[in-house]
């Protein structure tokens, strides 16, 4: 068997047994720091990156929190800036809302416009509001869930050829 290079040394008396350990420890010691130094330095990269993508995520939720906001802001100030009157509203308007039967008290031309989707019914702070279909379009482009109601306009084609057409629909019979 080979004799190591550490104890031919010893044998020649030009080392003793504690400078010996030493290197050995100091060798030991060299080889487990680069290691360790390297994992380290791995570790603190990866957490880094992890950091800074949590820090990104964050980021973009909070931006996206932001914007939500404005828009719910921009659509409260589109509808309290161009809602319509309901006072002195007689007539029971019912339409749905969310699988609900909902009503509401609207004048006689109100309920017309209503009808043929001139005007329609907003959501602002668990009330309900009129607004011209413009207004609500708008609405709609931003967040469709404010809408409760929105008539598409019909346009009413005209017969030539209907016997009826001089005669008017009685007011009864309208829905």
């Amino acid at each position: 068997m080979a004799i190591s290079l550490k104890d031919q040394l010893l044998k020649a008396g030009l080392a003793d047994n504690k400078r010996a350990r030493q290197a050995d420890h100091a060798k030991r010691q060299e080889a487990k720091g680069k290691n360790d130094a390297e994992n380290a330095t791995l570790a603190v990269q990866k957490a880094r990156e992890l950091q800074a993508e949590k820090d990104r995520e964050a980021n973009r939720q909070l931006v996206l929190q932001q914007e939500q906001k404005a828009i719910a802001a921009q659509i409260r100030q589109l509808i309290e800036a161009h809602r319509i009157d309901r006072k002195g509203g007689e007539l029971s308007y019912q339409f749905s809302d969310d699988r609900k039967v909902k009503k509401l008290l609207v004048s006689e031309p109100q309920q017309y416009q209503l009808i043929h989707g001139q005007i329609a019914i907003v959501r602002l702070n668990e009330q309900y509001e009129l607004v011209p279909t413009a207004i609500a379009e708008k609405i709609q482009q931003r967040d469709a869930s404010f809408i409760a109601l929105l008539n598409t306009r019909q346009v009413s084609a005209v017969d030539v050829d209907d016997p009826y057409a001089d005669y008017q629909i009685p007011y009864d019979l309208m829905l």
